[in-house]
């Protein structure tokens, strides 16, 4: 019986046509650095096809006490807000991950949110930098 139930659930789905034109989910990729790295940052994350980021200065909010236990003298910081498919995303946290572990004063915290929906076609398509 359970067969049966699983070969109906298969026959259902429909294959995409073109792979390349397959609608790929978003991704908002939200980046927190030292503010002196980033345009580095976000230069790098170009290179994973992010054709829309904006960065807002931040502050951090730990005492000055601990910040100098902890050798983190810097609390200035910068939030990166980037755009990123759902198929770049895993490559570019992990990359994101060696930078801050190789980079001197690169340390950072990364982490993604799906985005449900955008606004038009046009958007979409910039967005997942997909021009066809």
């Amino acid at each position: 019986m359970e067969s049966k139930i699983s070969k109906k659930r298969k026959s259902t789905l429909k294959p995409q046509k073109n792979a390349d034109n397959a609608f790929r989910k978003l991704k908002l990729l939200v980046t927190v650095v030292n503010r002196s790295k980033a345009e580095f940052y976000m230069d790098f994350l170009h290179a994973f096809e992010v054709n829309f980021q904006t960065s807002v200065l931040a502050q951090g909010t730990a005492k000055s006490e601990t910040l100098h236990l902890l050798g983190l003298e810097d609390s200035d910081k910068s939030v990166i807000f980037s755009v990123i498919r759902e198929d770049k995303a895993v490559e570019a946290l992990h990359a994101l991950e060696e930078k801050f572990h190789t980079l001197k004063k690169g340390k950072g915290i990364a982490f993604t949110i799906p985005l449900s929906s955008v606004v038009g076609v046009a958007i979409y398509r910039f967005l997942s930098n997909n021009r066809k």
